[in-house]
């Protein structure tokens, strides 16, 4: 019959790979989710921009959060939920001011907390007037906060954006 000694000095080592096993399987789910999830957050940004170069509010819907306390704040304005986002932004801004729109996006960050995440990037953005067809280009920043739904789609509850920081002294304070 084994003496504990000899069966401790057998199993511990065992013991001590399988839990270093265990643990790598969790790390290695736990990234593979975290990929996932970063991904599918890139692509609702990704079609966040062909809804703002399209100004199309039905792409646009798919991407923005269902709920009254979602926000869009920009040089022009602050839209509180999907009504004001749609109305002020999506149509008066985007289709009624604009007859063509560009919106390259680079620098993509994102950054995961559970169930919500943020992204951060720069954008350049082309477009023309309609009312005389004029160009015009800006350059800025944008922050956003998406949620995870209920379905397990990410969406966006808030957009923050903002110009390039001025860098003339006394400005942008």
């Amino acid at each position: 019959m084994a003496s504990f000694a000899t069966i401790d000095t057998v199993l511990r080592p065992v013991a001590g790979f399988c839990l270093a096993v265990m643990a790598s399987c969790a790390s290695t789910s736990s990234a593979s989710i975290d990929r996932q999830n970063e991904e599918a957050i890139r692509s609702v940004v990704a079609k966040y921009v062909r809804s703002v170069d399209a100004a199309d509010t039905g792409l646009a819907r798919e991407v923005w959060a269902d709920a009254p306390g979602i926000s869009f704040i920009h040089p022009l304005g602050h839209e509180r939920g999907w009504t004001e986002i749609k109305t002020n932004l999506y149509e008066k801004i985007m289709r009624d001011m604009l007859s063509t729109r560009k919106l390259t996006v680079h620098d993509l960050s994102v950054k995961l907390y559970g169930d919500t995440a943020q992204t951060e990037f720069y954008w350049v953005f082309d477009a023309k007037w309609r009312k005389d067809d004029s160009a015009m280009q800006t350059k800025g920043r944008e922050t956003q906060v998406l949620r995870k739904s209920a379905r397990g789609t990410w969406e966006i509850v808030h957009v923050h954006y903002s110009g390039i920081p001025a860098i003339i002294p006394g400005q942008g304070l």
